[in-house]
């Protein structure tokens, strides 16, 4: 047996309680700020009719078919942080609404990939202008250094998402 004893790397300091309580307080904020928008925007912009039964999660991935069309299931899985057979319910389901076409790969036969049929790729896309106006509407009634200060946002927010999925994935 070696006598050498490990030695364990210390923990990383825990945040105190004010430091937590600020933080629950701004994620709850956050959470509730983003929620708002997205319902609002919802509202102002009209869905199809079409889109109006599906879930949640169908509808993030026929957005994401619309923004990336020819998406393998894969990457789709990888983009939206969901488990691949997750991805491909959602998918066999927009498939059987008529919502999605599944093409095989031209190069690689067991790799699918995904578009939206030209109806819904029109509805879709239409829907989404008119949320990006009614958000585009709402930033431009903003004094100028808010807008400033929402410049680089999007991509915080994004990082927050890529930390969320890490963390999920490390489970």
């Amino acid at each position: 047996m070696s006598s050498v004893a490990r030695v364990r790397p210390a923990p990383p300091p825990r945040p105190d309680a004010g430091d937590r309580d600020s933080s629950h307080e701004a994620a709850a904020a956050l959470l509730d700020a983003i929620s708002s928008i997205r319902r609002t925007t919802r509202r102002r912009a009209d869905r199809p009719v079409e889109l109006s039964h599906l879930t949640g999660s169908q509808l993030e991935l026929v957005r994401l078919v619309r923004r990336r069309p020819g998406v393998s299931v894969a990457l789709a899985a990888e983009e939206l942080r969901l488990a691949l057979n997750t991805v491909s319910t959602l998918v066999h389901q927009l498939t059987e609404a008529g919502f999605v076409n599944r093409l095989p790969d031209p190069h690689d036969r067991r790799v699918v990939r995904l578009e939206l049929e030209p109806a819904m790729r029109e509805k879709v896309s239409a829907w989404r202008d008119r949320r990006v106006e009614a958000v585009a509407a709402a930033l431009g009634a903003l004094p100028q250094e808010d807008r400033h200060r929402i410049d680089g946002l999007a991509e915080l927010l994004e990082s927050i998402a890529d930390t969320l999925g890490s963390e999920a994935v490390g489970r």
